[in-house]
């Protein structure tokens, strides 16, 4: 703890002269979480005896993983020259997946912290993140964190921020997260450089919704930022957007334990309690008034995330429906990214059709509903949105491949397209042009950073980028790559949808839109999986892939055979002859009326891709 460290000053009293609203931002694993644990402890909110690591982290699968999911506003004091500061600081995520949580952040800051590992330096992301800020018009603070390891070139990299952001190589601040060295000066530095926030404190109160959280004792935990007027306890509140009013029960700040407060004034950044349980009532991005005064014109929102990978999420238990309902209308409100709606499934029952920014969006909110809900879950095949038009000129969005037109001929495909940004050192730029071409991507443009690091924009389809890319391109690059990126419009693409068939009939969950040079391989993939997962019925059961009426690949599961000659031990072989023949025609009977019967097990591991095979398994 700092001897400038002081107590905190008391929001609705502070001057918004002395507020200073900034976040971290930065790649994934640069030290954010550690920067901020570290200022935590020399602003004195935290005692020695209580810290531990990724402090803000919240959540048993960030400190796991040792990313960072949801963003945390915290409230630290802080003197300079004798003046006590409220230094309002919000630690962001660092991977692509959670941009739109970043994004909302910035809009609630005016200064940034660029943070960049002196011994990685610029990393995708961190250009992303900047590009982001830039946008909002916040001051950039460069900062080198990690020079404490063996492996760190400060001025190697401080070069190369200068470069980037503009100015003198001496101005990017050296420090470390882990031992606290430069943590004193960089405060000193958000406190000189980071505009004070500007408000009208007499105005009818807005406050912009940038967070929420469920708390199942307390209801919506609402987390805002203060920008015209005052907000007090007990007084009655109104969403802009949905005209609901509620009474304030409690309003504070966190810092970083909730510490309830006499109101919230001009630029402060604090929470709101009102007892709704109703998780609808709390929307990211909307404006909070006073109900008897309200004020005319509502804050500008964010922009609604558009969801880039679809996925369904279905309950094993058929009864967990409601209970699953109920989750995600939770995590709706903790994370305003996800989408979802109800869908049902021939072979899987009744869930929910969900989109998500990415596949770790998707990995981290099916993990959220195992743990938290005790839910156990089968999630299909991630797919992306595509635009069907027929010949009749009818266009179709599909989500899911069972949505796809049948019956109908295709005019036209259009599949999402990303730009994609690329940096890695430049021994690799010939693994990753091969990588990208085999995907189908379009070179844009390569660009030397420094010495040895290049960025290459790639034009990718987004179906080609959400199943493995991230980690094909890590392993030909031994771990060095980085990827960023975002939505580029859509492109016609040679698109088919393969359907795969179990005697006959098309099981849904399993069908796939794919590229047709692709297709082949997705059936012949499928049908050696399923072969290996569904148990031998008393008649053989063949599976087949098929584009529309056109089948491509087979393979057969082969029939269970009673041994109906053990009693027939001599005689004429017609008699032998006779019992098969007989064996047979039962077996053409069965199978007329007989159903495949898929055990869920095999569902869940033809999806995961889980397969072991039945030689391994004898």
């Amino acid at each position: 703890m700092s001897p400038r460290a002081l107590t905190p000053l008391e929001p609705a009293s502070t001057d918004p002269a002395r507020i200073r609203n900034f976040c971290i931002i930065a790649h994934i694993d640069h030290g954010k979480s550690t920067l901020a644990d570290r200022m935590l402890g020399i602003t004195g909110i935290v005692a020695d005896r209580d810290m531990r690591a990724q402090y803000l982290d919240r959540m048993d699968i960030e400190r796991e993983r040792g990313i960072t999911i949801k963003s945390q506003a915290v409230r630290m004091p802080w003197q300079v020259d004798g003046e006590t500061f409220a230094l309002n600081m919000i630690d962001t995520p660092g991977h692509v997946d959670f941009s739109y949580e970043v994004s909302r952040s910035l809009a609630a800051c005016e200064g940034a912290i660029l943070l960049v590992d002196a011994a990685q330096g610029i990393e995708a992301q961190t250009l992303a993140n900047l590009y982001l800020a830039l946008e909002n018009d916040l001051e950039i603070i460069p900062v080198l964190n990690k020079i404490d390891l063996p492996a760190a070139d400060p001025e190697k990299y401080a070069r190369e921020i200068a470069q980037l952001i503009g100015g003198d190589p001496d101005d990017v601040l050296r420090v470390s997260g882990k031992t606290g060295m430069g943590v004193e000066d960089l405060l000193d530095r958000v406190v000189q450089r980071v505009p004070a926030p500007v408000g009208v404190a007499d105005a009818p109160a807005r406050a912009m919704i940038f967070d929420s959280v469920y708390d199942s004792y307390r209801g919506v935990v609402t987390y805002v930022r203060m920008v015209d007027g005052k907000l007090d306890p007990r007084e009655r509140i109104q969403m802009m957007s949905t005209k609901a009013t509620h009474e304030i029960l409690e309003i504070g700040v966190s810092s970083p334990e909730p510490k309830p407060t006499k109101g919230l004034g001009v630029g402060e950044v604090g929470y709101l309690i009102t007892g709704v349980k109703d998780v609808r009532q709390s929307k990211v991005g909307d404006t909070v008034t006073n109900s008897a005064k309200p004020a005319s014109d509502a804050l500008p929102g964010y922009t609604d995330p558009l969801p880039m990978v679809f996925s369904g999420i279905y309950p094993i238990d058929g009864s967990d429906y409601p209970v699953l309902r109920e989750a995600l209308d939770k995590l709706k409100l903790s994370d305003a990214a996800l989408q979802y709606e109800p869908e049902t499934s021939v072979a899987l029952g009744f869930g929910f059709r969900c989109g998500f920014l990415g596949l770790l969006h998707l990995e981290i909110i099916t993990e959220r509903l195992r743990r938290e809900f005790d839910l156990d879950l089968i999630t299909t095949a991630p797919s992306v949105p595509y635009e069907v038009t027929t010949e009749d000129r009818k266009t179709v969005t599909v989500t899911n491949p069972s949505e796809y037109p049948t019956g109908a001929k295709i005019h036209e495909v259009l599949e999402p397209i990303v730009s994609a940004s690329i940096l890695a050192p430049k021994d690799y730029v010939g693994a990753i042009m091969e990588l990208c071409q085999s995907r189908r991507g379009t070179m844009k443009s390569m660009d030397y950073l420094g010495e040895d690091r290049v960025e290459l924009k790639y034009t990718l389809p987004l179906g080609e980028i959400v199943f493995d890319f991230f980690d094909q391109l890590k392993s030909k690059t031994q771990g060095y790559a980085s990827l960023d990126y975002e939505p580029a419009g859509e492109a016609p693409g040679d698109l088919v949808k393969v359907d795969i068939l179990l005697q006959g009939e098309a099981v849904d969950a399993f069908s796939a839109i794919v590229h047709k040079d692709k297709a082949y391989a997705y059936g012949t993939m499928m049908a050696q999986r399923l072969r290996e997962l569904i148990p031998r019925q008393q008649f053989e059961v063949p599976i087949q892939a098929a584009i529309g009426a056109r089948i491509i690949a087979r393979e057969s599961i082969r029939a269970m055979r009673k041994d109906v000659l053990a009693k027939c031990y001599g005689g004429d072989i017609t008699r032998k002859r006779k019992l098969l023949e007989k064996q047979k025609e039962g077996k053409k009977r069965m199978k007329m009326v007989g159903r495949v019967e898929v055990p869920q097990e095999a569902f869940i591991a033809a999806l995961s891709g889980d397969v072991e095979s039945k030689d391994k398994k004898k």
